[in-house]
């Protein structure tokens, strides 16, 4: 493949460790209701167990079908970055599977988030890897490029940038700004506080509720 089908730029610098674990006590919903419930990565599956994915992104644009640039992106990485993968949502050949995986796992990748097929999904199952992808399929991918390393990207309809902090749950997955991370933390903290305080007033039983009055109920 010529070296000009190739676009790579640097792996962008982790976020703070205490940041990240920060997160993994943060629900995907109380993130999105803070961003305006207009961010967030949309139409992905989740194909492991119940392992948070919290992470720095690392992005991938490629051709749908191929994995060239994904395994020159992962050689890159560090322990902490999430692979964000944009392969155009193409359904017909798998971008990552269980040979990924163990590569990744290697290299310390948080997860992987892939607009586009996997295959070998029972690996990511057995070894609750953090894996959202748009679908599952046999066939195989192609190692021809061409690709780009680090640029922003589009995955399920949301714009990630590397660098950008990604949290999975069972939920979906949400990415931001590391800018706005701080401000996001304190306010879903905010939000799990005062849907604690809703949960208690409906375990009243009454049928008035201050928090229906409040939206004109």
């Amino acid at each position: 493949m010529p070296a000009s089908d190739l676009i790579i730029h640097p792996a962008p610098p982790l976020a703070p460790s205490a940041l990240v674990d920060a997160f993994r006590g943060v629900v995907t919903p109380h993130l999105s209701d803070n961003l305006a419930r207009l961010a967030g990565i949309v139409g992905l599956h989740r194909f492991h167990g119940n392992r948070k994915l919290v992470g720095t992104a690392v992005t991938v644009k490629t051709r749908p079908g191929d994995n060239f640039a994904i395994y020159k992106a992962v050689m890159d990485m560090q322990p902490g970055h999430v692979l964000v993968v944009d392969g155009g949502g193409d359904l017909n050949n798998a971008l990552v599977g269980e040979l990924l995986l163990q590569y990744a796992l290697l290299r310390g990748c948080a997860g992987f988030v892939i607009d586009g097929a996997i295959r070998d999904s029972s690996a990511f199952r057995e070894r609750d890897f953090p894996c959202y992808a748009r679908g599952v399929t046999h066939r195989g991918p192609y190692k021809n490029g061409p690709g780009s390393i680090n640029v922003p990207v589009t995955v399920g309809g949301q714009v990630v940038h590397p660098g950008d902090i990604v949290v999975g749950d069972e939920d979906g997955v949400v990415s931001f700004p590391a800018a706005q991370a701080s401000r996001l933390l304190e306010a879903a903290r905010l939000s799990a506080a005062k849907e604690a305080a809703i949960q208690q007033e409906i375990a009243t039983g009454r049928v008035a509720q201050s928090w229906l009055t409040a939206i004109g109920l």
